[in-house]
């Protein structure tokens, strides 16, 4: 008896020096990303991280650096390719960085004319642009997106002529996309996210191409109190992991993971759309004014918009991704006029 007795403790011990080797030797995840902490997004990403954390025994923890804090999107997938960071929730910005097939599902400006084709898309293209982020190094656990972008400004702008007056936001690091804007006679000055807002209290800029949300959390309708209900483009994001760090976990792990962050992806997409007509009429409440437009108005920016994709097929969009976003997109329409 005192055998079994000792055996049994043994084995206890053993267990317990398991768990306690097992916790200290945890898969740490560093997750870095531009959403505001304590937003709805925000939210979503804690949930999962005490999902991973759960579901792991505590084999795997999740931090969180939201804000920006760690810079700007092309300096956070720089610390992940030299693993200072493991995780991080990019937009298509950031996510161009490392793949630029993921830049065709967001700068086509005016290409997608409602959220039904933005999930159509983005379903079909989802297979070739994992693969082409894992060949990066990068696994994709869920894709998103934050609804359209539409122009704040600090004065009133209804047809492209008013917006080529201005002096106008976008997103630094890609010269490609400066000599679009300015090819199409915009003003394009090219700056981080995080310096938006004071360069529109220094007059530094005059116009921003953001999603509602992002807007009202920001304030940006404070110094741009002008809104032009224009669907430019959606905001497509995704969260995105090192290749090299997940293959380690277990599959079993993995599995859970991944479940978590479905979830949590369906969550952002489905409050970030939500959002986006809530922000507006929370802004619209604090002065923001609207500019409805017209057909004919629409019609104005599409003109304009197709006018420069020759410029952005291929330097942009690769060749093959643009034009298999344009067939996806001419099938879809062809089905739903059947």
């Amino acid at each position: 008896m005192k055998s079994l007795r000792s055996l049994r403790l043994l084995a206890a011990l053993l267990a317990a020096v398991a768990l306690v080797t097992a916790a200290s030797a945890a898969t740490r995840f560093k997750l870095g990303t531009l959403v505001p902490a304590g937003s709805s997004y925000y939210k979503s990403l804690q949930t999962m991280g005490e999902a991973w954390r759960k579901e792991s025994a505590g084999a795997v923890d999740l931090n969180l650096f939201a804000g920006g804090k760690l810079g700007g999107e092309a300096e956070m997938v720089g610390l992940m390719k030299v693993n200072s960071l493991q995780a991080a929730f990019l937009t298509a910005v950031g996510l161009s960085e490392i793949e630029p097939a993921v830049a065709g599902r967001q700068y086509i400006p005016m290409g997608f004319r409602n959220l039904d084709e933005v999930d159509y898309v983005g379903e079909k293209l989802r297979p070739t642009l994992e693969a082409r982020m894992a060949a990066k190094g990068f696994v994709v656990l869920f894709w998103t997106d934050a609804g359209w972008v539409r122009f704040f400004t600090n004065q009133p702008v209804t047809h492209p002529d008013d917006m080529r007056k201005l002096k106008l936001f976008t997103w630094s690091g890609s010269s490609e996309q400066v000599g679009v804007y300015k090819s199409a006679g915009f003003n394009a000055v090219p700056l981080e996210t995080a310096d938006i807002v004071p360069s529109l209290q220094t007059k530094l800029i005059d116009a921003v191409p953001v999603p509602p949300y992002y807007a009202m959390v920001s304030q940006i309708d404070a110094r741009a109190p002008f809104m032009l209900e224009l669907n430019w483009s959606p905001l497509v994001g995704a969260l995105v992991v090192r290749k090299e760090i997940w293959d380690k976990l277990p599959e079993a792990t993995r599995t859970a993971m991944m479940k978590a962050a479905d979830i949590a992806g369906r969550e952002i997409k489905a409050a970030a759309r939500r959002e986006m007509d809530q922000s507006v009429s929370a802004m619209e409440k604090r002065g923001l004014k609207v500019t409805r437009i017209t057909p004919e108005i629409e019609a104005e920016w599409r003109a304009l918009a197709e006018a420069v994709y020759p410029r952005i097929r291929g330097p942009i969009v690769p060749a093959d991704i643009f034009d298999e976003t344009m067939k996806i997109l001419a099938e879809y329409r062809a089905n739903a006029r059947k």
